[in-house]
């Protein structure tokens, strides 16, 4: 009797506990039913294989009245030759995944912002080719700001709003003058590095032998202070023209393949005893 007893006990547990289960089960599907209702939040947890690559990167470039069209043109010259270099390519191989994302967008002042070439696969010559004719094909513009803190705004975007997965997301900034519109550029910068991107960058130092404002500012010591940030950030400052392209092309080598690289004093100078820049001085 008291053996009967326990199994009927057991046996309207195990009802009550499938009727649990069910109705859990069936609670869950109706809100994984309603979570799916909303396109824009299925759409942003969308994941797609095909999309993965080891870099996502944007190529952010100052376009600011004091580029002058010379410049422009030799800015323009070495982001091409560097993106078809064999260098180059050989870097995009050392990834897992073997391809990239890249775009190409110019900057100014608050919300200037052109996308020169958008969103592109690159994994081998001819990819490199292709997107590197984009860039080469479209008109030369200058603008008269200089607003680093809208162009990593919009360049963290950029990479955020992509259909693209990427191991590491990169903003690689070039420029010839500290940001001058658009807020605190510091305060942006840590807002984006925050985000998961690493912020390298290009400063453009080639009057600074003529020039009294580049060489009072010391641009390379403002953008290690001000305007770069995140795991193995490092700034390359180009001092002349003709050392333009290789910086551009060893600066893509380094951010593709994400390796260490000696430093030569040409291109690299260490943090060291200096007194820091006052990043607020022109915001």
């Amino acid at each position: 009797m008291r053996l009967d007893s326990t199994q009927n006990c057991a046996l309207k547990a195990f009802k009550l506990l499938l009727f649990l289960c069910v109705a859990t089960v069936f609670s869950t599907q109706t809100q994984a039913r309603d979570f799916l209702r909303s396109p824009l939040v299925s759409a942003q947890y969308s994941y797609d294989p095909a999309n993965e690559v080891d870099v996502e990167l944007v190529l952010a470039v100052d376009i600011s009245q004091s580029m002058d069209t010379e410049e422009q043109e030799i800015q323009r010259a070495g982001y091409i030759s560097a993106l078809t270099s064999q260098e180059f390519l050989d870097a995009i191989q050392v990834g897992p995944i073997g391809k990239i994302a890249i775009t190409y967008m110019e900057w100014g002042g608050v919300d200037e912002h052109f996308v020169v070439a958008d969103w592109t696969v690159v994994q081998d010559a001819a990819s490199a080719a292709h997107f590197a004719s984009k860039v080469s094909e479209a008109p030369l513009r200058q603008v008269q700001r200089t607003s680093i803190s809208s162009a990593l705004e919009k360049s963290v975007w950029m990479v955020q709003s992509n259909k693209y997965t990427g191991l590491r997301q990169v903003i690689d900034i070039s420029g010839d003058g500290p940001n001058n519109q658009g807020g605190s550029v510091t305060a942006m910068r840590d807002r984006m590095v925050n985000s998961g991107v690493t912020i390298n960058g290009l400063p453009l130092m080639m009057k600074s032998n003529k020039n009294t404002w580049q060489a009072m500012l010391n641009l390379d010591h403002y953008y290690e202070d001000c305007v770069i940030g995140g795991p193995g950030s490092f700034a390359i400052p180009v001092r002349s023209k003709e050392g333009f392209a290789d910086a551009i092309r060893m600066k893509l080598v380094m951010e593709i393949a994400g390796i260490s690289m000696p430093e030569p004093d040409n291109y690299f100078h260490t943090v060291s005893a200096r007194e820091p820049v006052r990043c607020n001085l022109f915001d």
